[in-house]
């Protein structure tokens, strides 16, 4: 196939129907030979070569335009390693509609396509993987019996070898030639990705400008891992459409990458010169470890039981006692609030160099009171989730002070299921007061959401271990803490509620908080004690960001031996012993 580089000016098919988006023909710039394109978003002239070396980027204002699936296969896939797939599969006209085989030929003629999709087998940083590309050029890539049939027969290729999929969408929606049997092609290549999915493989979808219609509705939406480019137009229904039934202006930015992002429909929005080295970065974290819902635990794995913990950490909390001055309940709580206190983040950067964040609860937003991502362990992947409060005030006001909504919860527990499906450790980090009380989060049903977090976590067929680092307050810290070890640090503090909480209910008097604290038994050491936790991460006498790195050397051993001791282990096992944890109490 030749590829070209011939490229309409920046536009945005907002203002057009369905029926136009489908028929449009892209024919070029209008100036001489393709030398030239217009920015549709700052009017700059560009010289087509330095569009190309700038990754149709607009090298004035930022503005992408849209990439000929050729071209994006070049900037994707190591070079001379695609395959194609399905290229001479002949067209359909299955509702006899008139002249659309005539235009089929033209557009295959003038764009060197078959279809609107291009399809194969290819390396990506040294990793196979199937790629699908969707080709705007092609009645905009709207969604036909062909399209739906290559994709869904490179995804049923992908499950057949064990590989991952990976699928750029661009489309105006449903090809309206081919009437319901384009919209059967959703059900379609819906139904063979729930097969690849239900095989543990990997399909990341990638959302660029415009994914509308039926492919939004349908497979661009399903992916384990959905990215996006930069201000693409992602959305069901048009904004024209919206605004005509609502009566109402929509706001600036509605159904872009960004405000997908925010509402949690996307878990990144990546550039384009980035997204070779993403990909490859995530691919390199889903080879498919031995750790599974397998059965038979391994004879070489050493079981420690919950008494040898106990003893173990006990033991380790008198040796602290030794070298250090105790301090009160109520100096701990101090301690666990100070200002200085490093914070999720930072332990993320310390002992995760490798950490990808994903975003969103694919429900409501992204709640960016939880951090969540994958990362690797000494060449592990697990999957890394935080309660993260932030630095600084405004950081604290974005991050709600670390005290989870609904949604946050649904995103936590989003990971975990997509931890259990590629059989990775999940490693949860407890700093919260509590999770957030107010009006919306009752709405999208807060109590329902921790709930629901418990009940999954309880039989989540992955070994989980969570690390309470400063506050773990109430539900809304157990929220990522039915786990199968649960590790303190030695100044944090695990409780039901605050201490002044609990001094104004029971002695309706809030300046008997360190009273109060010294009655809750809520101390790292209390909590072994008690069984609750099994073990104590010592700590330098002031633990900041410039001594972050005591801390973290130790856990970044610990969390190797957890990952290892843990590697290959029964699934049933696993939740057998985490549903008894819980029921000695």
């Amino acid at each position: 196939m030749e590829l070209r580089y011939f490229f309409k000016k920046t536009q945005t098919p907002e203002d057009q129907n369905p029926d136009e988006l489908q028929t449009q023909e892209q024919n070029g710039p209008s100036a001489p030979q393709g030398l030239f394109h217009k920015c549709g978003s700052c009017g700059e002239t560009i010289f087509s070569e330095e569009l190309r070396k700038n990754d149709f980027i607009c090298p004035t204002c930022g503005a992408y335009f849209r990439m000929y699936a050729g071209t994006r296969i070049e900037d994707v896939a190591d070079r001379d390693t695609f395959e194609e797939w399905d290229s001479v599969m002949p067209s359909a006209n299955p509702l006899g509609t008139p002249g659309y085989e005539d235009k089929i030929r033209r557009l295959s003629e003038k764009t060197q396509l078959n279809e609107a999709v291009i399809t194969g087998k290819c390396l990506i940083g040294g990793h196979p993987a199937v790629l699908c590309v969707m080709d705007c050029r092609f009645m905009m890539a709207s969604m036909g019996s062909v399209v739906g049939e290559k994709i869904t027969r490179a995804v049923e290729r992908a499950t057949e070898s064990g590989l991952p999929v990976i699928i750029f969408t661009a489309s105006g929606g449903a090809r309206m030639q081919e009437g319901i049997v384009s919209l059967m092609q959703m059900a379609k290549t819906s139904a063979a990705l729930k097969l690849h999915s239900d095989a543990g493989l990997l399909y990341i979808s990638v959302l660029t400008d415009p994914t509308t219609g039926g492919v939004t509705a349908s497979f661009a939406m399903l992916g384990d891992i959905i990215l996006a480019e930069p201000g693409a137009l992602i959305g069901f229904a048009g904004p024209r459409v919206i605004e005509q039934t609502i009566g109402q202006k929509l706001p600036e930015g509605f159904q872009r990458s960004e405000f997908l992002l925010e509402h949690g429909f996307v878990d990144d929005i990546v550039a384009r010169p980035e997204m070779k080295n993403y990909l490859t970065r995530v691919l390199s974290m889903h080879r498919r470890p031995g750790l599974s819902g397998k059965t038979g635990s391994n004879p070489e794995t050493p079981v420690v039981s919950d008494a040898s913990r106990h003893s173990a950490c006990a033991a380790t909390s008198s040796d602290r006692s030794r070298k250090k001055p105790a301090l009160s309940a109520w100096d701990k709580v101090t301690v666990s609030r100070g200002k200085d206190r490093p914070v999720a983040e930072d332990y993320i950067s310390s002992m995760f160099p490798d950490f990808i964040e994903f975003h969103g609860d694919r429900l409501v937003r992204d709640d960016k009171a939880i951090m969540a991502g994958i990362a690797t362990v000494d060449g592990q992947p697990v999957t890394v989730i935080a309660e993260s409060k932030g630095h600084d005030t405004n950081e604290n006001i974005a991050r709600s002070f670390g005290m989870p909504s609904p949604d946050g919860y649904r995103k936590a527990l989003r990971l975990m299921h997509q931890a259990e499906k590629f059989a990775r450790p999940v490693i949860c980090i407890v700093d919260t007061p509590g999770a957030y009380c107010g009006l919306e989060a009752e709405e999208r049903g807060q109590g329902e959401a921790i709930a629901r977090n418990l009940f999954e976590m309880s039989t989540l067929k992955v070994p989980i271990l969570s690390i309470v680092i400063s506050e773990a307050g109430s539900g809304g810290a157990l929220a990522l803490a039915v786990s199968d070890q649960v590790w303190m640090l030695e100044n944090a503090i695990y409780a039901i509620l605050s201490p002044e909480g609990y001094a104004s209910i029971l002695w309706k008097d809030s300046k008997r908080a360190s009273e109060a604290a010294s009655e809750m038994k809520l101390t790292a050491d209390d909590m072994l004690s008690l069984r609750i936790i099994d073990r104590v991460i010592s700590e330098p006498e002031v633990l900041n960001i410039k001594s972050i790195g005591d801390v973290t050397s130790q856990l970044s051993e610990q969390i190797k031996g957890f990952v290892a001791d843990n590697k290959d282990c029964d699934a049933a096992k696993i939740c057998t012993e985490r549903y008894q944890r819980f029921r000695k109490f």
